[in-house]
């Protein structure tokens, strides 16, 4: 939708002109980011999340006073290359139970932050662990989890059990969408990550009753509705929502 609007996306800011307009993505970016911008002269409209924001000042803070942070997460992630700009060199990013096991601390002095995408399902076991072996081990916020994303898997789990085949919309880059996929398998259904309807194989749908749809944090509503549409259309009799939680939080615009 925003390239259809003219907008074009980046992998690196040094790609764009200076004195132009630059969004920087829900999911943070590191201070350098920053810096080249204002090098650039460009216009910053930051749209991070409030969460994620919350979470780089978390790590400041804990710097300031002398800790060392581990975090759980994606080591390519943006959201954690975005934090690892802020900690620096005071930072060890762990993604499984193994490397939790193994971990040798570089400071008596220890915090847990994790990656705002990930649900409480997906970091327990690391946490767990990390939590025995550092029992001083500061650890991360309840509040600091994306409402989004556990709320989510929790609906996925329900859909997961009453359907047998469960679409998740999504980018396959994404963390979140990728996860719902996972625990929607887990859970006893066939399930496929797409993009948009025009991706579904109606193989996928022979001999099934129950089709349950669901989609990553960031995708848009339009594509949920239009893969509803498409299946409306090849014989699909009636559309059941599953509440699982009503999402009352709401954040400010970025300001422009």
């Amino acid at each position: 939708e925003l390239e259809k609007e003219g907008a074009i996306f980046v992998e690196d800011i040094n790609d764009i002109p200076d004195n132009s307009i630059v969004v920087f993505s829900a999911h943070g970016s590191p201070p350098k980011h920053y810096e080249i911008a204002k090098k650039k002269n460009l216009k910053v409209i930051d749209a991070t999340c409030p969460l994620v924001s919350k979470v780089h000042k978390e790590a400041i803070e804990f710097v300031k006073n002398g800790y060392y942070i581990i975090y759980v997460g994606h080591k390519n992630h943006v959201e954690a290359i975005g934090i690892r700009g802020e900690a620096e060199d005071k930072i060890d990013i762990i993604e499984t139970k193994e490397e939790a096991l193994n971990y040798i601390p570089k400071s008596e002095k220890l915090a847990l932050l994790t990656q705002t995408t990930l649900s409480v399902d997906d970091t327990k076991e690391i946490i767990d662990v990390l939590r025995k072996k550092f029992p001083q081990i500061i650890l991360p916020k309840k509040e600091d989890i994306c409402y989004a994303t556990q709320n989510r898997q929790d609906a996925v789990k329900r859909i997961a059990k009453i359907c047998e085949v469960v679409f998740v919309i999504g980018s396959k880059e994404s963390s979140n969408s990728n996860r719902l996929r996972e625990v929607a398998e887990k859970y006893g259904a066939k399930s496929y990550l797409i993009e948009s309807y025009e991706y579904i194989d109606d193989n996928w749908l022979n001999n099934v009753k129950n089709v349950g749809i669901t989609s990553g944090a960031s995708t848009p509503e339009i594509l949920v509705q239009k893969t509803i549409d498409y299946l409306l259309e090849r014989g699909g009799e009636e559309v059941i929502e599953i509440e699982n939680a009503i999402e009352r939080i709401k954040f400010q615009l970025p300001k422009i």
